[in-house]
């Protein structure tokens, strides 16, 4: 029995039509889209509902619990109010996507090993830049859809919430500049997720714990990088960061691949 031999470009289109099937065709994009889309109402809505100052009768000490006064702080902040400050507003926004798409690509790709379709797949088709960038790309592809929800989950809970849509100093080019930066940004991390997925293989608790953990190293430079008031030229950082990350980093997840077992 024989296989016909593919040719790289055929390798790489023929593992992007099978991967972005299964990604269509499996329950886990559409849950984590819905997840995408319930976050940021939750979010709004409750901290509408618990902002104000509390007092402790014991020690008659007043805490005051911060809140979202407009809809676009859950997407990003003004490059002039950027700190390092760890509160709700700053930490509980869009940039959490980039830590459900990492859960997203660890899973996808751990589901390749536990299952043995890896193994059977790179004894046939043993070309495994071909099968990184497939899964960067659909990781992209995912993250993309994420992102894109929240944006939609967070006019709603704006809405519902009754915070102010006004655009402020960011404007309304500002605000999409934004969102084409933070997806830009996304084959950032998820060529370091695809790197942490191929050292861990079938242990997809290990896979998540690296990739959460490589990605809090980045996660206080996303708002630097994507400010509320982006401009084109923070589109093309993130575009140029992206493919250079993907490439070199893809690189190593099939070095990564070639040199350990695949089981």
């Amino acid at each position: 029995m024989s296989f016909e031999k593919q040719s790289r470009v055929q390798a790489v289109k023929s593992m992007l039509k099978v991967d972005f099937r299964r990604m269509f065709t499996m329950p886990l994009i559409y849950i984590m889209a819905g997840i995408s889309l319930v976050m940021p109402v939750l979010i709004l809505v409750m901290t509408s509902m618990m902002a104000g100052t509390s007092v402790d009768p014991v020690t008659g000490l007043e805490t005051e619990v911060q809140s979202f006064t407009n809809v676009w702080q859950s997407v990003s902040t003004l490059s002039t109010q950027i700190s390092s400050s760890m509160d709700i507003v700053s930490m509980c926004n869009i940039n959490l996507i980039y830590f459900l798409a990492g859960v997203f690509v660890c899973i996808f790709m751990a589901e390749d090993f536990r299952s043995g379709y890896a193994k059977n797949l790179f004894t046939v088709r043993p070309y495994k830049p071909a099968y990184v960038f497939s899964k960067t790309l659909a990781g992209f592809a995912a993250g993309a859809i994420m992102l894109v929800c929240y944006f939609i989950g967070a006019i709603i809970g704006g809405a519902i919430a009754g915070l102010s849509f006004a655009a402020g100093d960011a404007g309304v080019s500002g605000i999409i500049m934004c969102m084409l930066s933070k997806i830009f940004l996304m084959p950032v991390f998820v060529s370091i997720f695809t790197v942490m997925a191929a050292i861990a293989r079938p242990r997809l608790w290990l896979s998540i714990l690296l990739s959460l953990g490589a990605g809090m190293l980045l996660y206080m430079m996303i708002p630097m990088i994507t400010p509320l008031d982006s401009n084109f030229l923070n589109v093309i950082m993130c575009l140029f960061g992206g493919v250079l990350f993907a490439a070199g980093l893809g690189a190593v997840s099939s070095l990564i691949l070639n040199k350990i077992s695949l089981v």
